[in-house]
């Protein structure tokens, strides 16, 4: 099972995601949990497509993290 950092941004009229470590896959959705559906699908057909062009799945190397600053 692979694990991919995932970032969701809400804007004025639905959730984006996309995940560094994979670049050009992303996806939307409505709320937050059906972008949090959609990614995972989209997440699926990329390392598809990556694996029938024989591309190298990247593994996780990043990570995420909040900063209090006063």
């Amino acid at each position: 099972m692979k694990r991919f950092l995932v970032i969701y941004e809400q804007t004025d009229r639905n959730y984006s995601a996309y995940s560094p470590e994979l670049p050009g896959c992303v996806a939307t959705g409505s709320t937050k949990r059906r972008a949090q559906v959609n990614m995972r699908q989209a997440i699926r057909m990329h390392l598809e497509g990556m694996r029938k062009e024989r591309m190298r799945i990247p593994r996780s190397r990043v990570s995420a993290g909040y900063i209090q600053v006063p």
